[in-house]
């Protein structure tokens, strides 16, 4: 079982392993390690524990050394020469009539690369555009496309219940998310209501997600017969938050909401799950 430290790159960004050698490392120190980008400096979220091989994707790179003050300072410069060329990159897309839009610059550590991540809603030629960029910056350039979820994740925001987005704060990574887990949670189906600022469905329609699945399994389903206390009725709706169920009773032709374990499903329903 290899003894590896999680490091993360970006805030709320996805977690890599790596073989921390000799060194005693805590979370939050900042580390630079090897990276298929060369070196890199990235932040220590778990300490060294060890793991199943299947849990490591080879290689296992090292973790060189604790951040210097050198190392932190080299990323502030990094920041800045950053600035400097997303405002040339945009001038440079206006230049050529590129129809896409600039969303962050990245420097790697080591000044190997720039890469400048983007959204377009079509394919882009940018071929002219990486050829001026060369020139002005004198190292490797890569323009990379991504999705609208990872745009806000990258530039971040408010989310419509007051607080940062989860996938600038603390999302590592995007799980699917369906338009069946609004129905299940009976929340409006209105794309407004729950979409978030990227225009796709909220990321936390899936955190209950799974519990009002499990939960389900309890309830009768909407037009189902049942006994209540009050004699027999039909499902108009249920509630798996408050757990309870709103039954038309027959004789009475009236609405009654009875907690679910009050509220039995006829046989014959039983019989037709079966079938």
């Amino acid at each position: 079982m290899p003894k590896v430290v999680g490091v993360r790159f970006r805030k709320a960004g996805k977690i890599y392993y790596f073989d921390p050698g000799h060194l005693e490392l805590k979370a939050g120190q900042e580390v630079v390690v090897e990276t298929s980008r060369g070196l890199e400096l990235g932040d220590v979220v778990q300490e060294s524990k060890k793991v199943n091989d299947d849990e490591v994707i080879p290689p296992l790179r090292l973790v060189r050394r604790v951040a210097t003050e050198s190392d932190k300072n080299q990323i502030s410069e990094n920041k800045c020469k950053e600035e400097e060329a997303y405002k040339v990159c945009r001038e440079k897309i206006e230049k050529h009539g590129l129809v896409m839009k600039l969303v962050d610059v990245e420097y790697t550590f080591d000044h190997n690369k720039i890469i400048f991540y983007f959204t377009a809603e079509n394919r882009v030629d940018f071929r002219e555009l990486v050829r001026d960029l060369a020139a002005v910056f004198r190292t490797r350039i890569e323009l990379r496309q991504i999705g609208v979820r990872d745009e806000a994740k990258i530039v971040g925001g408010m989310g419509p219940c007051g607080r940062g987005l989860c996938c600038s704060t603390f999302l590592g990574s995007f799980g699917p998310v369906s338009i069946r887990m609004a129905k299940e949670q009976n929340l409006s189906l209105n794309p407004t209501k729950i979409s978030g600022i990227c225009g796709r469905l909220m990321c936390c329609l899936r955190y209950e997600a799974d519990h009002y699945e499990h939960a389900r399994g309890e309830f009768p389903d909407t037009g189902d017969q049942v006994i209540t206390p009050k004699g027999d009725g039909k499902v108009i709706s249920t509630n798996i938050a408050k757990k309870t169920v709103l039954v038309e009773l027959e004789e009475l032709s009236v609405q009654q909401e009875y907690p679910v374990e009050e509220v039995e499903k006829k046989s014959s329903n039983r019989k037709k799950e079966k079938g």
